[in-house]
């Protein structure tokens, strides 16, 4: 699945700022990809981008309205399919990471083909993979794993990409989630994948490459996580990382969205993600910790990142506050 750049980002009537963070991911990290936002009357979101009609978004070169706003149960709302049906009279694609299709809609679908565009349902992945092999490959690869889901794996992975960037390597951040997707315009939707090809969509995701080359592959779900960790194990297996950064919030008192559950142990999760990477890559290893510190004061954050580091004998960041050059200095 692939997105033409760049993009008119869609917030809808977004009720709230967080209702939009689709939107807000790909301005923090794909600034360039974005000409502006269109926003309805009672939208309570904004990115900081230029307001834009249709016409004024096909000027500057837009070539996909992402929709970048999610409602409760991620439906398409029929409040916007007079401007989604718009932009396709604009000639613009439509990409979306909603449990919705837009290619069930009718009126999109029909004009859609009829325009020779594309409707990008991102959550839903139309290739057919391989059963995975296992065999060596070349290149190098940084698989992001975490105690829970929604811990920071996606972001830590970008922020890595954006720091080999800066040492001037050549890096790719593989996206395995629909968020990711939309932020770096392709990818696989992982979770939507059958799960005897898992595996094998995660080696076509990041195939042989140069031996200085690193791919940076988002990491999904949690090995400790009853609901997840199929797709997780899957992953891991066919990413057949060289290093593993662990993922970690820590505030929290169970796994997401199952209280009878108690966080497992950093060292446990590390064990077991690494004991399940070296079934294709035996020489795997865990360079370190990425902690999402966003609901502790800076105090508290760069005490408990010390006190990892310590106990772990592991470089500990957080992307945000302290960036991840400690990583990459592990691995490098």
């Amino acid at each position: 699945m692939r997105i033409k750049a760049p993009y008119l980002l869609f917030l809808g009537d977004a009720a709230d700022p967080l209702a939009a963070k689709v939107a807000q991911g790909i301005v923090d990290w794909r600034p360039d990809n974005c000409v502006g936002q269109l926003s309805l009357d009672n939208c309570n979101a904004d990115c900081g981008l230029k307001e834009m009609d249709l016409s004024e978004a096909v000027s500057a070169g837009a070539q996909t309205l992402v929709i970048g706003v999610a409602n409760r149960g991620g439906v398409i709302s029929p409040d916007w399919i007079e401007v989604l049906s718009q932009a396709l009279d604009k000639g613009l694609d439509i990409a979306a990471g909603l449990h919705n299709k837009l290619a069930d809609v009718d009126v999109l679908s029909d004009k859609a083909s009829k325009l020779g565009l594309t409707l990008h349902d991102v959550r839903h992945p139309t290739q057919t993979f391989n059963v995975a092999t296992g065999e060596p490959r070349s290149g190098k690869r940084i698989l992001p794993v975490g105690t829970d889901c929604s811990c920071g794996k996606m972001y830590t992975a970008l922020a890595l990409e954006k720091a080999l960037h800066n040492k001037g390597l050549a890096a790719d951040f593989r996206a395995t989630g629909q968020t990711g997707i939309l932020i770096c315009g392709e990818g696989v939707s992982v979770d939507a994948v059958v799960s005897d090809f898992i595996s094998g969509a995660t080696e076509s995701l990041a195939p042989a490459a140069a031996d200085d080359h690193w791919d940076v592959i988002e990491g999904q779900g949690s090995l400790y996580h009853p609901s997840f960790a199929g797709v997780t194990l899957g992953l891991i297996h066919g990413a057949q990382p060289d290093y593993l950064v662990l993922c970690h919030e820590p505030t929290r008192t169970h796994m997401r969205g199952l209280p009878g559950y108690a966080l497992p142990a950093i060292d446990d999760c590390m064990q077991a993600a690494l004991s399940a990477a070296i079934l294709t890559n035996p020489n795997a290893k865990i360079a370190g910790l990425s902690i999402n510190t966003k609901a502790l004061d800076e105090a508290k954050a760069s005490q408990l990142l010390e006190q990892l580091e310590q106990q772990h004998q592991l470089p500990a960041v957080d992307p945000f506050r302290t960036g991840v050059d400690k990583l990459l200095d592990a691995m490098l």
